[in-house]
């Protein structure tokens, strides 16, 4: 009896730090049922896509690699094609019918079926093993499942269902493996970390977290993000300035400063309280690195109050700042509200938030010329060494270009004098 074939896979994510996760905890499910895994998919028979849904061009991105594969089934380069994640889960029957050639979509929560699909057996031993995607010194680390928040721009919840938080003592088991690995950074991602324990221990518990996250022996650097402002826990703050490697830095997602704005968008918090949580953090944590995301172009967005948005960035001076121009979403409590905006008005207010935080950037960076900065080697480029400051999150924000003659380590961590800046980057020697 000739022994069975086990085919040759391809993973691809589309979308944020929280898809690279479950794509991460599949393949290593499918690395331990002795399934090859391709890095490339011109070696593979089969291609499991796990798709984004957030906004409008993230689904087109995910649909355009569907049909990319799809194309390469059709010419006989791929056996089979598979879809997963956000995407999938909100349009499963109209993907179906629109693209039959692929072999099977499934949900967001069915990793089993997935590896069912694929002739695996899902290994519960495994809870909290990963197949890093990311270089080995840094990993994402989600903390939580689905959203609460009533946001009423966003379809988190339709996708990913509610607000569910992992046990504590999973996390740090997880964060134990991770650094038995090599990794040193740890971003701790979740659709919004800081209502994390509140649905298991009935009181958010992010600060406490934190703190036992940094305790893991090896761990260096950890590194917040998606803290959504509402009701905010301040032990976190306490939780960063007290504690010397968790990053002195946080990312809020603000979205909004005008009240009238914020209310139709169900942010569950005022302009007022906002100003004041972020002058707390600064009080609390004086170098701390803040950095935010704002929605341009919402339906209820009048001109005076984008320049109220406008006047808000020009003074609060965020370190870090992304702006996303309103996508409407079938499901979401905004969409009876239309999209009366044109394309072009909506870039046009994206733009002029990104030239003004161009500037900020610019005049922030500059101060930085002459001084020491403990920088995180993620590459070697073109001759140089590319690095982060504690102040930069890996992949959407700052770097740091080191020119030395010395060999440095990936993953390593150098004293580097700055010598030179521009709008988003810092140039140093060793």
């Amino acid at each position: 009896m000739s022994k069975r074939v086990r085919p040759r896979v391809h993973v691809i994510t589309m979308g944020c730090s929280k898809n690279v996760v479950d794509s991460e905890k599949l393949m290593a499910q499918l690395k331990l049922n002795d399934i090859e895994l391709t890095p490339s998919i011109e070696d593979a028979d089969i291609a499991v896509i796990n798709t984004c849904g957030f906004i409008e061009s993230a689904k087109q991105e995910s649909i355009d690699m569907i049909l990319e594969n799809v194309k390469r089934k059709g010419n006989g380069s791929l056996k089979k094609v598979y879809a997963m994640g956000c995407l999938t889960e909100r349009y499963m029957v109209e993907l179906g019918k629109e693209i039959p050639e692929v072999d099977r979509f499934f949900s967001s929560n069915q990793v089993k079926d997935v590896l069912l699909e694929l002739g695996a057996d899902y290994k519960y031993e495994l809870l909290g093993e990963r197949m890093l995607t990311t270089p080995k010194h840094f990993a994402y680390l989600k903390i939580s499942e689905g959203c609460d928040n009533p946001c009423s721009f966003c379809a988190i919840p339709i996708m990913r269902g509610n607000h569910r938080s992992r046990p504590i003592e999973e996390i740090v088991a997880e964060t134990k493996l991770l650094a038995q690995k090599g990794v040193k950074e740890i971003v701790v991602i979740g659709q919004d970390t800081t209502y994390f324990g509140l649905d298991l221990y009935g009181a958010r518990r992010l600060g406490e977290l934190l703190e036992r996250v940094a305790d893991v022996e090896g761990i260096e650097w950890v590194r917040l993000m998606y803290a959504y402002p509402a009701k905010f826990p301040q032990d976190v703050l306490d939780a960063i300035a007290r504690h010397p490697n968790i990053c002195k830095y946080m990312d809020m997602p603000v979205q909004h400063i005008s009240d009238s704005v914020l209310k139709s968008m169900r942010r569950g918090i005022s302009r007022r309280t906002l100003t004041q949580l972020i002058e707390t953090a600064r009080e609390k944590i004086p170098n701390i690195t803040l950095r935010t995301t704002v929605i341009v172009g919402y339906p209820s967005e009048t001109e005076r109050e984008f320049e109220e948005l406008l006047e808000f960035v020009n003074k609060t001076k965020f370190d870090r700042l992304g702006v996303f121009t309103y996508s409407l979403e079938e499901g979401t409590s905004a969409y009876p509200l239309g999209d009366p905006l044109s394309p072009e008005e909506k870039e046009r207010r994206l733009a002029r938030v990104m030239e003004l935080q161009q500037r900020i950037s610019e005049s922030k960076n500059e101060l930085f010329v002459g001084t020491r900065q403990r920088v995180l080697i993620d590459r070697r480029e073109g001759g140089q060494y590319i690095g982060r400051t504690e102040r930069d999150a890996p992949e959407i924000d700052n770097e740091v270009f080191v020119n030395t003659d010395r060999r440095l380590t990936i993953g390593g961590f150098y004293d580097v004098d700055i010598v030179g800046s521009s709008e988003y980057d810092l140039y140093g020697s060793l």
